[in-house]
């Protein structure tokens, strides 16, 4: 297994059994075993599959791992990103945030999502009643956290590091974070060979495009993701970025130089495209930069 393949979702990682506590995901010492001990859900870089969460804990250990600092990444990213480009984004929200800053996360009830499940693609809206399967399996957050019941508003729940699921900023913040990408600003440190890896196509695993777990047509390159039929975003295809929980979006348009960022703290029900999020896409590139439709 390689880490190009880990950040392609290809490594078949997408679920950790038994799920850790929150007190295991608040200690890397603790942390690491569990994720060092799953076995792949199929031959690394034979197929792919949205590791929903457990790619951000990955992607930690690998900079813990690496960093002379033994930093995580959301001690990397405060650091090494956020602070060099004076952003207002976390990942484990510090004490020094006032609280009253963050906006409440209004999550629907699972219930209410049976009157939404037309906005679904039909194979994920089948994996969707297995509650075994790969999509429910690779969804899980930590013991004890339950999204549904408002367990993203607690504040022991902002302050651990779950990168891939509770990424706390303003959309300004993301915003020039992707442009500070899609730019090359030398304050982000990417040299031009790491900013061409990431505008260029993605290596698809050997036995296709159909994400194991979503079940559409889906394509990842180097923890991100890149434009497909279904979902089309930026000017080209060199875009690259990554669709949040519940309609968020950012991406980095690198023939534009434009990053974008849509935040919302009432969730929705789409896999991706939103419809709130993609009325604000058309209007800057379809409808003032003159550039492909979005989708």
């Amino acid at each position: 297994m390689t880490v190009r393949q880990l950040l392609g979702h290809q490594a078949g990682l997408c679920v950790l059994s038994p799920a850790p506590t929150t007190q295991e995901v608040a200690d890397p010492a603790k942390l690491s075993p569990i994720l060092a001990a799953q076995k792949p859900a199929w031959p690394p870089g034979t197929r792919h599959g949205y590791h929903a969460i457990t790619l951000g804990w990955y992607k930690s250990e690998l900079i813990r791992r690496t960093d002379p600092a033994g930093r995580t990444l959301g001690r990397f990213l405060a650091d090494e990103i956020a602070r060099p480009l004076g952003l207002d984004l976390h990942i484990g929200l510090p004490d020094s945030v006032p609280r009253d800053r963050v906006a409440y996360l209004h999550h629907w009830k699972r219930a209410e999502s049976l009157l939404h499940l037309n906005v679904m693609p039909p194979a994920l809206f089948a994996a969707s009643l297995n509650p075994m399967g790969l999509l429910a399996r690779a969804g899980s957050l930590p013991r004890g956290v339950v999204p549904w019941d408002g367990d993203y508003n607690r504040d022991d729940v902002r302050a651990l590091e779950i990168p891939s699921a509770n990424g706390i900023g303003t959309a300004a913040a993301v915003a020039q974070l992707y442009g500070a990408a899609a730019t090359g600003d030398s304050a982000l440190g990417l040299t031009r060979p790491v900013l061409s890896e990431l505008a260029a196509p993605p290596a698809s695993p050997s036995r296709g495009r159909r994400d194991r777990v979503l079940k559409v047509d889906s394509t990842f390159s180097l923890g991100l993701s890149k434009p497909v039929p279904m979902f089309i975003f930026g000017s080209s295809d060199k875009a690259f970025g990554t669709a949040g929980f519940g309609g968020s979006f950012g991406f980095a348009d690198p023939d534009t130089g434009i990053g974008f960022a849509y935040v919302m703290n009432r969730l929705g029900f789409h896999l991706c495209s939103d419809p709130r999020e993609l009325a604000v896409r058309q209007a800057v590139f379809r409808d003032v930069l003159g550039v492909r439709p979005q989708t």
